[in-house]
């Protein structure tokens, strides 16, 4: 196990030492159990829970926040920062941070903390992430406590533990580049280039590492779309510089297929809608093309940037090809999947559950579809894999359990309200697996209940 933190050897620039904060009667609710096996760490749950209240120091490291900027909405805000998180140390090369462990000199009057409605979906949904191979932070713990957070109401307040291999945003180079401080954006660009990307190490790097950016943005983007996964809150500070999904807050997994679907409640001119969500990740790249613009000539970055709809649209369509068995190439596709997406979107279907059912090949969505499914089945001739083959692939990329927002307000009401976890649990192993049958789950595949059709998610979700 590592006891050292790389990002601490940048300098005081970059971060300010934390201290973080008591949170009163803390208990362990949830802990990826695998994710504890990957870091190799061998502690107990004492142990552990001390670590993830912040009350115990990770191999005797000194918690730090990180300070950058960002374009939050389209307004560059010159100075953000880790506001209510802190990195607390490394295990076998992952970065661990805090969530929700009190105020930092970043929190901007606000109070640092975490509620435990929005640290359990934080959790799940970084679990959902993987299980969808999609890039994502992961979450190894969860911890709940008595103490009173005070958001539209009274909640209680909680500590997730977040790991990633670093958690450098484009909000960082921003930050220095908008200060006119070359010599720090190079400084961070060289970090960067050092512990994650050392094959680029040599002539042009810095134009290679950004094109090693778009290229898994693209990559990210591209599988966020195929699974119908709404971000929320893709402000630049958000966007990090090893393409993970970061910042869970008020995201949503489609349902009802609406391209133009808003998950987050406080985005009243639907800037981060379901279907702009590529071209807000290429207007982040640009304001990241931007900030290093000392470091490589403006027309390599021009010409990096115009490579990123080649990466998204390859990505996009082998997945989406493969969500419809279609392994023979057809320039008509395109169409057949279009059309459907189309019909889908008319009568308000519901998005996994019409792509899961896919793989019977039958029409089981209405006569509204019949005439795509004759043009589906007549495609499907031309194949040369085995139905059985077919099917199998398919259902290894539509997944049979996503993370609705009812299943997930369940998993919290019965934290909040009776103190019962076990809902985290089942849900956690559900959606690790997501492609999977679970015999005796099928419950949780079911379409939204009347009262979770209208659940509200905000920036504070």
């Amino acid at each position: 196990m590592t006891s050292s933190l790389k990002f601490a050897e940048l300098g005081e620039e970059y971060y300010s030492r934390v201290k973080t904060q008591r949170l009163e009667n803390t208990h362990l609710i949830h802990v990826n159990k695998g994710l504890k096996a990957k870091l190799e760490l061998k502690l107990s749950e004492k142990e552990l829970l001390g670590v993830c209240t912040g009350e115990a120091k990770l191999n005797g490291i000194e918690p730090l926040s990180s300070v950058y900027a960002g374009h939050q909405f389209g307004y560059f805000v010159p100075q953000l920062g880790d506001g209510r998180s802190c990195l607390i140390g490394e295990a076998n090369g992952y970065e661990l941070s805090l969530k929700g462990a009190g105020t930092t000199p970043y929190s901007r009057g606000a109070d640092g903390r975490a509620v435990l409605r929005s640290s359990i979906r934080e959790y799940l949904c970084s679990i959902a992430m993987e299980g969808l191979n999609i890039p994502t932070t992961e979450a190894l713990a969860i911890v709940a406590s008595d103490t009173d957070v005070y958001r539209e109401h009274v909640e209680s307040g909680a500590i997730v533990t977040r790991v990633a291999k670093s958690h450098i945003r484009f909000g960082h180079f921003e930050l220095f580049a908008s200060r006119g401080q070359t010599a720090e954006v190079k400084k961070l660009a060289d970090f960067v280039i050092d512990h994650y990307y050392p094959q680029l190490k040599g002539k042009d790097s810095y134009l290679q590492l950004f094109k090693t950016v778009i290229l898994s943005t693209a990559v990210m983007i591209a599988r966020w779309q195929a699974q119908g996964f709404a971000h929320g809150v893709m402000n630049s500070d958000n966007m990090s510089i090893l393409g993970l999904t970061i910042d869970y807050g008020p995201f949503s997994f489609m349902e009802t297929y609406n391209p133009s679907f808003i998950c987050n409640h406080s985005d009243h001119q639907g800037r981060y809608s379901f279907e702009r969500q590529p071209s807000v990740a290429l207007w982040n790249l640009d304001r990241l093309a931007n900030a290093i613009r000392s470091l490589i000539d403006e027309t390599h970055l021009k010409d990096a940037l115009a490579e990123y709809e080649g990466f998204l649209v390859k990505e996009y369509s082998a997945l989406m090809r493969q969500k419809f068995g279609l392994v023979e190439v057809n320039e008509d596709d395109s169409k057949l999947v279009n059309d459907y997406l189309q019909l889908l979107y008319v009568h308000r279907k519901d998005y996994p559950l019409s792509m899961r059912i896919l793989s019977k090949e039958d029409n089981h969505m209405g006569s509204d579809f019949d005439s795509w499914f004759e043009r589906y089945h007549q495609r499907l001739t031309q194949e040369k894999i085995k139905p059985n083959q077919r099917q199998k692939s398919m259902d290894s990329v539509n997944p049979k359990y996503v993370l609705r927002n009812y299943l997930a307000e369940v998993a919290i009401r019965k934290a909040e309200d009776q103190h019962q976890y076990d809902e985290i649990d089942t849900l956690f192993n559900l959606l690790k697996n997501p492609f999977d049958e679970h015999k005796g789950f099928d419950s949780y595949t079911k379409e939204a209940p009347e009262w979770a059709k209208n659940l509200e998610l905000s920036c504070s979700s």
